[in-house]
């Protein structure tokens, strides 16, 4: 079963591929699973201020920096195209190998959708004739794209990647800046709100906590298109995972110690921040930042998710002609090309909700790797590990019951229309699977 599950691409096509070194993965990954501080305005007015600061700094502890390692040590035993989908399958077999990566896949629908229309509505603000048929145009045109940037291979990916994130960063830094010279509130006060719903605050907070800190283990699924991915991903990890806190934390804090003001806290509300710190220039420029940043979200979107329906294809899993690879450029182009119509055809409307479903999907896909971590100690100690989890069965034992723990408060504490209709799209995966058997009988 291993040799099945950990199968590589031909010679051919990795002849043809260009690598990324190091520091273009380290913005690969950033563009993934940060890509700014946008996003979590809305955890302020629901958990709290203080209790919204203690989220950004203590979640990474109990939720992405376990995965991290686990993606590490894994990475660097198995790195093959596919990444953690190839980890289950080796661990669990093909059932619990299947349902990984295609609920990945799934997830990746609603994601990659949502963020083009997202891009679509920022703009919207300097455009308001987007709407309709010029909103959805928009939208595909982003997705075409990208799409596009995402055939010409992870070489091409990882500078738009870079550009984009050194673009973003830019006006967050000075946002920082001239924040801190304004300090006069305490940032941590009140730690919830007063009165607030103990549901709301550590439930629905939580969930978009771990949506930020959501991903570490998705660009395992473009290993072999790393140079030297045992070292590369590793020191790239800890690299990222930093970055990311600061990202979060920093430009939050500032905010409220300048501002105060934790009431008004909403979507956007970082753009109308930066006018109250900087003035209209500065609003500007943090509002251009986040528009890119859905564009850059978008792109390790596509990079991450469309390699899963390569892999799965060449176990036999989806249609064969889902391996097929450029000629030029050496990247699965039929996956990302059927991946890329299927986002275009979702991004249609700005459904909110679409994210408590995508959190059910993810946070699936991230228990499994975890506990591949943990059955592939078991049944393959004598892999080869240059990179293991530290603190020996200890340290084990951490990296996997943290995430499950923080796994089950979160959905716990889903909102009402992710408990009804997560479970059925983890359910879909099952009905996948009967057919897919049913078809290689």
């Amino acid at each position: 079963m291993l040799s099945a599950s950990v199968r590589s691409p031909n010679n051919s096509a990795k002849s043809a591929l260009r690598k990324a070194g190091l520091f273009y993965f380290v913005w690969v990954m950033y563009s993934y699973c940060t890509g700014g501080p946008f996003g979590l305005e809305d955890m302020v007015t629901t958990s709290g201020p203080g209790m919204t600061l203690i989220y950004l700094l203590l979640l990474p502890l109990f939720w992405c920096i376990p995965v991290s390692l686990v993606s590490a040590e894994l990475t660097t035993a198995m790195p093959v195209e596919g990444g953690f989908y190839r980890w289950v399958r080796a661990a669990f077999g093909d059932f619990w190998g299947f349902l990984a990566g295609w609920w990945n896949w799934s997830a990746s629908f609603l994601l990659g959708g949502v963020y083009a229309v997202l891009f679509t509505d920022y703009l919207g603000f300097y455009f308001p004739q987007l709407v309709g048929w010029r909103h959805y145009l928009v939208s595909v045109t982003v997705v075409a794209a990208i799409t596009y940037i995402n055939v010409r291979g992870i070489d091409l990916v990882g500078k738009f990647a870079t550009a984009m994130g050194i673009f973003i960063l830019l006006p967050v830094i000075v946002l920082c800046v001239i924040g801190l010279a304004k300090w006069q509130h305490n940032p941590f006060v009140p730690v919830v709100p007063p009165h607030g719903p103990v549901f709301q605050v550590f439930g629905v907070g939580l969930a978009l906590g771990l949506w930020l800190y959501s991903g570490y283990e998705q660009l395992s699924t473009v290993a072999e298109e790393v140079e030297n991915p045992q070292r590369t991903y590793p020191r790239a990890l800890a690299l990222m995972v930093p970055m990311s806190i600061a990202t979060y934390f920093l430009p939050t804090v500032v905010c409220l110690a300048a501002l105060g003001q934790w009431q008004n806290w909403h979507t956007r509300y970082f753009s109308d921040a930066a006018q109250l710190i900087g003035g209209p220039w500065l609003g500007t420029w943090i509002t251009i930042a986040a528009i890119v940043t859905n564009i850059s979200l978008l792109n390790g979107t596509v990079l991450t998710s469309t390699r899963m329906p390569f892999a799965m294809a060449e176990d036999g899993y989806l249609p064969k002609a889902l391996t097929r690879v450029h000629t030029r450029y050496g990247t699965p182009w039929i996956a990302i090309i059927t991946s890329g119509v299927v986002y275009g055809l979702l991004a249609v409307h700005t459904v909110t909700q679409i994210i408590s479903i995508y959190n059910w999907l993810r946070i699936a896909t991230t228990v499994m790797t975890v506990l591949a971590a943990w059955k592939l100690r078991r049944t393959m100690p004598e892999m080869a590990r240059p990179f293991r989890i530290p603190g020996g069965g200890f340290g084990l034992a951490c990296v996997v019951v943290l995430p499950l723990i923080m796994s089950a408060v979160a959905l716990v504490g889903a909102d009402p229309y992710g408990r009804v209709w997560g479970p059925p799209a983890l359910a879909l995966g099952l009905g996948a699977y009967g057919v897919v058997a049913g078809l290689r009988r």
